[in-house]
């Protein structure tokens, strides 16, 4: 699966939401960063709610936020697939995972760069997919950091799906040769572009 994040583009957010959904991309990844975990902030609750209500694509919704307890709720009404929060929120994790499963949601942990892999191991039972972080979360358009190579290899027999944010581009598709990634999530290199689609298409190689 390539799912899309729409955190650095050519175009206006909507404009780019729109392209997107338009697109052969199978997600449309959801950033929503809240000025605390990370140093950003890139959404109005109002106006992120009226961009996305009406979207054909499924959600992959990616909470850089120290408290995803309060904006989780507001989101379950709309096509989300996955939700994925990072391992070290505020909020209590076990409970996070519990309303998302309750909303028939598949629910992810996001593991930074420089974080072990091995934080995630009790957990692992409770949870259908890790996001491996290939940058350190927060600004678009950064280069890929092959270290995170060696988390992906620990997943590989875990029962979990894996996704990959961060760096996503054909320069470094070579390193995950073998490897067995189920949602490949690319922004700056699909969004930097007029056609989407064929950025797109050439990360769908990786499928084939």
């Amino acid at each position: 699966m390539i799912s899309v994040s729409y955190l650095k583009s050519i175009y206006p957010k909507e404009e780019t939401i729109q392209k997107i959904d338009a697109s052969h991309a199978d997600f449309i990844h959801v950033d929503l960063m809240d000025s605390t975990y990370v140093p950003y902030t890139n959404f109005k609750i109002e106006e992120l709610l009226n961009n996305l209500k009406n979207t054909s694509k499924y959600l992959d919704m990616h909470f850089m936020v120290a408290n995803p307890l309060k904006y989780i709720p507001l989101f379950t009404s709309l096509k989300v697939k996955i939700m994925t929060v990072h391992y070290d929120i505020k909020d209590n994790l076990e409970e996070v995972i519990s309303l998302v499963k309750k909303n028939h949601i598949l629910m992810g942990i996001a593991i930074n760069p420089d974080e072990d892999i091995h934080l995630l191991d009790k957990y692992l039972p409770q949870i259908d997919y890790v996001l491996v972080m290939g940058v350190n979360p927060g600004a678009g358009g950064q280069e890929f950091n092959p270290e995170v190579i060696e988390k992906i290899k620990y997943l590989q027999d875990k029962n979990v799906l894996i996704g990959l944010d961060g760096g996503v581009n054909l320069k470094m598709m070579t390193y995950l040769n073998g490897l067995k990634i189920a949602n490949l999530v690319s922004g700056s290199f699909v969004c930097q572009n007029y056609d989407f689609n064929k950025p797109i298409d050439e990360l769908k190689k990786y499928f084939s």
